[in-house]
C-alpha cells in the first residue's frame, strides 16, 4: 500500500527557522505561507515515487484547516510511534533531502514513514492530507486502453503537445490518468511481444471489431488493459503469455484478435482474459479464463523451472534476478549440512526459497496473494521439493498466533513491496531473534527505515534492536533507471 496523493494544505515555517528553532515554529491555524518564495500552487508528492498531488495555498491566500475529532487545533494526529497513514488523514510532513529528479524527502513527523514530493525543499515543514492510497506489487511490461489519445510536442512537429478524442493502446502520459501515449513498438520487451503488441494493435480498432476501450470517465467500454509476459521452456526457448483485461466477460469480442495472434505466433502458449469490473486502474482480475493454451507460462532461473499465473508477482529481468539470487544465497552463508531452517517472507512465487531450499532443511514461505502462493507449492512439485512449505497470509496483519506454522529459522529472507513491512512484523522479528536476517528491498527509502528499526529498536514500544548491519550491496535490475534492488544482511547482534 503506498500514498499516492497527498493534498498540501499550508506550509508554516521558513527553512532556516526550522533548521535552527524546531521546538518553536510559529504555528498558526490560517497558514497564510511564511516561506520566501511563494513559487507555485501545485506540487506533487509522493511516496517511494508514486504520482500524488500537493496543493500549496499562495501568499495572502487564508484557508483554515478543519480539525479532526479528537486531534489538536491544527487537525493533526501525534505521530510518536511508527504508523501507517489512511486515506484522508492529515498529516505534519518535514523535507529532509532532494532524490532523483528534485523530488524532497520527507518524513511523517516523529514516525519513519517516507514520501517523496515534488518543488519541496530540505527543512520545509507543512500539512498535508491523503487523499488517495494506491496498491502494488506486479512488475510486467502493462499497455492501458484508453479514449484520449496523446502526443508530445516533438513527435507533432510545429505544435505543442496534442491529445485527441481517439482510442489508443498504449502507455499511461505521466500525472494523466486518462491519457495514453500510442505504442506500437517497445524495446524493453522481446521482439515476439511486440510482434502481439502490433497484432493487437491492427485488430483492435479495426472497423469490424466492434471493440471499444475503457472510459474512466464514463466507466463504460471493454477494453482496459494488455499485459505481456515472456518466459523460457525447459528447452531455452521463449513462450509468451497475453493477458487482456477487460470491464466484463465477451470473449467473441476477443476471438479474432486471439485467431491472428495463434496463427501467427506459435510462441504464444498462453492467453488469459481477467475480468475487471471496478472502477479503478488496477490489472488484477476477480475472475479469469483461458482463452488459448495453459493459465500459466514457464522460466528457468537458477537451474529450476519455475511456473508463473497472470496474476503472480515474478521478476522482470530475469538474467539480473540470477545475480540477485546469487548474492542473496551468499548472503545467506549455509553451513553446507542442510541444517538450515529458512523463513520466506513475502515470498512470491518461491522463487527464492525454492533456489535454496535443497541446501536446507526446510524452508516455510508467506504470501498474501492467492495465485502466487497456488504457483508456488505448483513450483516446489514440478522441482520435485518436498521441504518446503507456502501459506497465504497478510504479513501486515499478522496476529499473536503467528508463527505456530513454522519452527524457529535460522535464517529470514524478507522482500517486501515498496512500502516495506509493518511494525508489526518488525516487532515479531526482534522478539525472534533469528541469527541472520537478508532483506531485499525495492524501495531504498522504506529499507533504511526498516534496518533502522532492526538495528535500533522501536523506542516507542520500548523494544531494543537486535541486528547489526553488515553490508548493503545494490543491484542495478532496471539499467538506465534509478530504480534498484538492494541485498542487506543483518546478524544478530
Amino acid at each position: 500500500m503506498a500514498c499516492n496523493v497527498l493534498h498540501m494544505l499550508g506550509r508554516y515555517c521558513t527553512p532556516t527557522a526550522f533548521q535552527s528553532n524546531p521546538k518553536k515554529l510559529p504555528l498558526t491555524t490560517t497558514h497564510t505561507p511564511l516561506v520566501h518564495h511563494y513559487r507555485r500552487q501545485l506540487s506533487v508528492a509522493t511516496e517511494a515515487e508514486e504520482d500524488s498531488e500537493v496543493h500549496i495555498p499562495i501568499a495572502g491566500e487564508d484557508k483554515p484547516i478543519p480539525t479532526i475529532a479528537g486531534k489538536d487545533g491544527l487537525g493533526v494526529e501525534s505521530h510518536k510511534k511508527p504508523f501507517y497513514p489512511k486515506k484522508n488523514q492529515v498529516v505534519e510532513l518535514v523535507c529532509e533531502s532532494l532524490a532523483y529528479k528534485g523530488k524532497g524527502i520527507c518524513k511523517i513527523a516523529e514516525s519513519g514513514f517516507v514520501v517523496m514530493c515534488d518543488r519541496a525543499l530540505p527543512g520545509e515543514r507543512f500539512l498535508g492530507r491523503i487523499t488517495r492510497m494506491k496498491k502494488g506489487r506486479f512488475a510486467e511490461m502493462e499497455f492501458s486502453f484508453g479514449t484520449k489519445s496523446w502526443r508530445p510536442g516533438d513527435v507533432v512537429q510545429g505544435q505543442d503537445s496534442l491529445f485527441t478524442n481517439k482510442s489508443a493502446l498504449g502507455l499511461h502520459v505521466p500525472g494523466c490518468f486518462d491519457k495514453i501515449l500510442p505504442i506500437n513498438n517497445c524495446l524493453l520487451q522481446h521482439k515476439i511481444a511486440n510482434q502481439v503488441l502490433a497484432i493487437v494493435q491492427e485488430c483492435w480498432q479495426h472497423p469490424a471489431s466492434n471493440i471499444s476501450a475503457y472510459d474512466v470517465h464514463t466507466h463504460s467500454g471493454f477494453l482496459k488493459h494488455l499485459s505481456l509476459r515472456a518466459g523460457r521452456d525447459e528447452t531455452g526457448l521463449p513462450t509468451l503469455m497475453v493477458n487482456f483485461v477487460t470491464s466484463s466477460y465477451k470473449p467473441e469480442l476477443l476471438q479474432p484478435i486471439v485467431s491472428k495472434i495463434i496463427d501467427n505466433i506459435p510462441e504464444v502458449v498462453s492467453i488469459v482474459n481477467n475480468i475487471n469490473t471496478s472502477v479503478g486502474n488496477t490489472s488484477i482480475g476477480e475472475e479469469e479464463y483461458i482463452l488459448h493454451g495453459n493459465s500459466t507460462i514457464t522460466e528457468c532461473l537458477r537451474g529450476l523451472m519455475f511456473e508463473i499465473s497472470a496474476n503472480s508477482f515474478f521478476q522482470t529481468n530475469t538474467y539480473q534476478a540470477e545475480k540477485l539470487y546469487q548474492l542473496i544465497e551468499e548472503a545467506a552463508n549455509l553451513r553446507g549440512d542442510g541444517s538450515e531452517i529458512v523463513l520466506d517472507l513475502f515470498c512470491g512465487t518461491g522463487t527464492i526459497g525454492l533456489t535454496l531450499a535443497k541446501k536446507v532443511k526446510y524452508v516455510y514461505g508467506y504470501e498474501v496473494v492467492p495465485q502466487a502462493v497456488a504457483d508456488a507449492h505448483r513450483n516446489a512439485k514440478r522441482n520435485d521439493i518436498q521441504n518446503a512449505k507456502f501459506i497465504e497470509g497478510d504479513l501486515n496483519k499478522i496476529g499473536d498466533d503467528f508463527g505456530n506454522e513454522f519452527s524457529h529459522p535460522d535464517i529470514i529472507i524478507t522482500d517486501p513491496n515498496r512500502p516495506g513491512m509493518h511494525t508489526k512484523l518488525i516487532r515479531f522479528l526482534l522478539n525472534l531473534r533469528a541469527s541472520r536476517v537478508i532483506y531485499v528491498s525495492c524501495n531504498p527509502a522504506t529499507c533504511a527505515r526498516d534496518l533502522d528499526y532492526l538495528c535500533h529498536g522501536l523506542p516507542e514500544s520500548n523494544m531494543p534492536g537486535a541486528y547489526q548491519l553488515k553490508c548493503v550491496q545494490p543491484v542495478d535490475m532496471f539499467p538506465h533507471t534509478p530504480h534498484i534492488e538492494c541485498v542487506c544482511l543483518l546478524e544478530l547482534c
